[in-house]
């Protein structure tokens, strides 16, 4: 009979692709970017500097042409103004991507946004610090109730932000007219600084995001196999403090906002802004499923539309934040799938183990060579002509007695 034995060939799950058993831990730890949870093999990275590349273009392309129409938006006050803008824009780009990454998007960021501008606006004239401190922790207070619904409960992030952001419209619906900033600060004083913060915040936490353990760790929440299935403590922590990360985020953008503009800042419910951030985090090349994201996509993105904003305004065209917005996320959702084909990883090949110089094997289940049956089979004697008694060997080798006798 053949060699058969149960076990070695592995079952593989169906929900990841990861063997059951019978595969070393250190050869699946080389082999797949997630070792018990998530697809076999390792994120591609160069789709995602490819489409960088396309986003830095499409920057330079529209500054140019802004440049053009009026380089007096790129010079002295006009210009730091705008810079003031894409660290607004930025800051809000990042608390929308921090929580894609974490594959419980943050639906509520604009209307918090919102809210924070209107209390910025009518507490500024106590100063920056005494108008902001209360609504840093009212937002961290905020952010930890939502992830605790997220995560507690294990429901969607896009659903549980949804319902926050509900909560925040009612608060913002409460006043009737727009309110005029009090106090005097000017963000345009420190433009450089902020756009430079923005862009190295932006910048490091790709290239966080891009180290595979980090990757793995930020991205756990990302369902793999039944959505309602929880995925452990770890994930469910980074989850939350991704959600409050965010909503602080969300925070300092409308208060860079209210400040920035010199209009009163109106009572809307926001939720332009949030198209807009999500669709520009999603150009920026951060999937919607989660985890996966590109290291400069985020500057560029946010850099290209700023300054097609500001091409807008310089050419007196109307263009609403919901149309950009709405443009941004369709395409947004092409560079998801983009991301999703050619950024998930190759066939993973596993070597099977070489036998040691005794012949024996050295680790796993793998017997190299042909099989033979065990146990051997002794081989067949040959069949001998019968032994005839009157013709015995022994009689013709001895003496004979009657010769003796002679």
């Amino acid at each position: 009979m053949g060699y058969d034995e149960p076990g070695r060939e592995a079952p593989v799950e169906p929900s990841s692709g990861v063997p059951a058993s019978g595969v070393p831990a250190a050869v699946l730890d080389n082999v797949f970017d997630d070792p018990f949870h998530g697809e076999p093999g390792r994120d591609r990275v160069g789709v995602h500097i490819g489409w960088e590349i396309v986003l830095l273009i499409g920057l330079a392309a529209v500054v140019w042409l802004l440049w053009r129409e009026d380089p007096a938006v790129l010079r002295a006050t006009a210009l730091q103004s705008l810079l003031v803008d894409v660290a607004a824009l930025g800051l809000l780009v990042l608390a929308a991507g921090l929580s894609l990454r974490t594959a419980a998007v943050n639906l509520a960021i604009g209307p918090v946004a919102v809210a924070a501008g209107l209390h910025f606006a009518e507490q500024s004239d106590r100063g920056v610090l005494a108008a902001m401190a209360p609504a840093a922790v009212v937002a961290a207070i905020a952010g930890l109730l939502l992830g605790l619904a997220v995560v507690v409960l294990h429901v969607p992030g896009w659903a549980a932000s949804l319902a926050g952001a509900a909560g925040v419209i009612v608060y913002i619906e409460q006043r009737s007219a727009p309110v005029l900033v009090q106090g005097e600060y000017d963000p345009r004083r420190h433009a450089y600084y902020l756009v430079a913060g923005f862009a190295a915040v932006a910048v490091l936490g790709g290239l966080f995001g891009a180290i595979r353990p980090v990757r793995r760790l930020v991205g756990r929440f990302r369902p793999v196999a039944d959505p309602a299935r929880r995925r452990g403590a770890v994930a469910a922590v980074v989850t939350a403090g991704a959600l409050i990360g965010s909503t602080l985020l969300a925070m300092l953008a409308g208060v860079l906002v209210a400040a920035n503009d010199a209009a009163p800042v109106a009572p809307t419910t926001g939720l332009d802004w949030t198209v807009l951030a999500v669709g520009v985090a999603l150009l920026a090349g951060t999937s919607a499923y989660g985890r996966r994201g590109g290291i400069f996509g985020t500057v560029f993105a946010v850099g290209l539309v700023c300054a097609f904003l500001a091409y807008v305004d310089v050419r007196d065209w109307t263009v609403s934040r919901w149309a950009v917005g709405g443009a941004v996320l369709g395409i947004g959702l092409l560079v998801t799938r983009l991301i999703e084909r050619y950024g998930r990883p190759g066939s993973p090949t596993v070597q099977t183990p070489e036998p040691s110089a005794d012949g024996t094997i050295s680790s796993g289940w793998t017997v190299p060579g042909p099989v033979e049956d065990w146990p051997p089979v002794l081989p067949t004697p040959a069949a001998e002509a019968p032994l005839d008694p009157w013709r015995s060997p022994r009689w013709e080798s001895e003496p004979r007695r009657w010769d003796d006798a002679r």
